[in-house]
């Protein structure tokens, strides 16, 4: 364990912090837009339509709820990434506060759910362009998507900052537009509509037709929307000025995607009957087709292959970084160190691309078999890293104030009592998903995967005490 904190990075540098090789090159606008639209991705354009069948109008409590915990999560890894920036940001913080198993654990475990999820993206995104070219087959679809986003990523880092930052744009400008009609429809402003009101959210069956035990079955639908702030963190040590624009990208960031996934919920379940919606169908598009907007449908299909798009390079990105990170510290192969001539770490990318295209073979070729195991196997470690997040944020606050308390320009709320809350939070999504049988199968494949992992750190751990 590190028991004594590292050295600050300078404000302005040519390399990263902490000696790092990789070159600087984000700029703040990059990463105050990839904290905006980092997670706003396809399972709030689509995947809310679950949560709303589950808990009606209450699926606004859901979000709620989810958004809050997210917050508090990024609220705490912010403080630690300001005052310890590192390109393996939560890895490197669990190691800090915990030992080498705990940040081998989370590091691995990340990259893991980075790669798979990465294949559900690229399909994803592969089936909008055949819907419009189907004489371009499913799978070119998906090599072109790889290829250029390869090679965006091997390029210098400001590439994958200007790709992010108008992806980011179009879907917060996407969010924004949606909030403005919704608003004009339940006031009735909207030529031949009249006045939705407030009637849709108490009719059919109240606020909460499905009672709390609804709204608690909205929350494990939609928490997992809200991954992919992590990003934010491991991207700032790339920054020009890491500490100052992970503080501001972190202070922007939460409330107003709180803002943009609870409001626009809102405006969902009141312009229309929560029944309205149909199974299959993004809840976006049924409200435009409602409110008279011409292809709503082709609109959003766009917004979602934009936002599939995104995520893809996002998580291409930060999956290169965790494991670029995780062999800087004798965690992960040392040919992984090699860093090209515009300081991207080359290896690292194609390492993590190529797994991640076998991810997508595997679904391509087996969707409901190997590949349906592998993405129950990540499906809840987003919820162990955002406790071990928790736990290192504990551990590592009172020494930070200890030895450099000027590094604390971001403090987690109300410490310790909120960050003690969050992980009873936490502890209760896991409850939850263990007594509902449509979640349960996902955290038991995922708590295997853990357990894995975390079997193979203790055995490194005893081996390096005999050493």
């Amino acid at each position: 364990m590190h028991d004594r904190l590292p050295p600050p990075p300078p404000a302005t540098r040519a390399a990263s912090p902490s000696g790092e090789p990789l070159a600087g090159g984000l700029k703040q606008r990059h990463l105050t837009m990839l904290g905006l639209g980092g997670v706003i991705g396809a399972g709030l354009f689509v995947g809310s339509g679950a949560g709303i069948a589950l808990a009606g109008p209450g699926i606004v409590v859901s979000y709620l709820i989810a958004g809050v915990l997210a917050m508090c999560v990024m609220r705490m890894l912010g403080e630690m990434s300001t005052a310890m920036p590192a390109s393996g940001s939560f890895s490197v913080h669990a190691e800090r506060a915990l030992g080498r198993w705990a940040g081998f654990s989370v590091g691995w475990l990340y990259w893991f759910l980075l790669v798979v999820v990465l294949a559900v993206e690229a399909t994803g995104a592969a089936q909008i362009a055949n819907g419009w070219l189907p004489s371009v087959p499913q799978w070119a679809w998906v090599l072109v998507f790889m290829v250029v986003f390869t090679g965006a990523n091997l390029a210098a880092v400001k590439n994958f900052g200007e790709f992010e930052f108008y992806f980011a744009a179009l879907k917060v400008f996407a969010i924004v537009a949606f909030l403005v009609l919704g608003l004009l429809a339940i006031f009735g402003v909207l030529p031949d509509t009249g006045p939705a009101g407030l009637a849709n959210l108490t009719g059919q069956g109240g606020f909460l037709p499905n009672g709390w035990q609804g709204v608690t079955s909205g929350v494990l639908a939609v928490i997992f929307a809200f991954g992919g702030l992590e990003v934010v963190t491991i991207a700032a040590a790339e920054s020009d000025d890491p500490v100052r624009s992970v503080a501001r990208a972190v202070r922007s960031a939460v409330f107003r995607i709180l803002f943009f996934y609870v409001g626009s919920m809102a405006v969902i379940v009141t312009v229309l009957p929560w029944t309205a919606q149909k199974a299959g169908l993004s809840p976006y598009v049924t409200v435009l087709d409602a409110i008279g907007i011409p292809s709503a449908g082709q609109i959003m299909n766009i917004v979602v292959f934009v936002a599939l798009l995104s995520a893809l390079n996002a998580n291409l990105y930060g999956s290169s970084r965790m494991v670029f990170s995780l062999a800087e510290r004798g965690e992960a192969p040392k040919a992984l160190l090699k860093v090209g001539g515009a300081g991207v770490p080359r290896r690292a990318v194609l390492a993590s691309v190529a797994f991640g295209f076998v991810s997508v073979l595997l679904n391509l070729k087996w969707p409901d078999t190997v590949f349906l195991y592998m993405l129950n196997a990540v499906g809840a470690v987003l919820l162990f890293v955002w406790a071990m997040i928790a736990v290192s944020q504990l551990r590592l606050r009172p020494r930070i104030e200890r030895e450099a308390p000027e590094r604390l320009v971001l403090r987690m709320w109300l410490f310790p009592g909120l960050t003690w809350a969050t992980l009873a939070a936490i502890a209760t999504v896991f409850v939850l998903m263990l007594t509902d049988d449509a979640a349960r199968p996902q955290l038991l494949w995922s708590l295997g995967a853990t357990a894995l992992v975390l079997a193979v750190a203790g055995v490194r751990e005893l081996r390096a005490r005999r050493v």
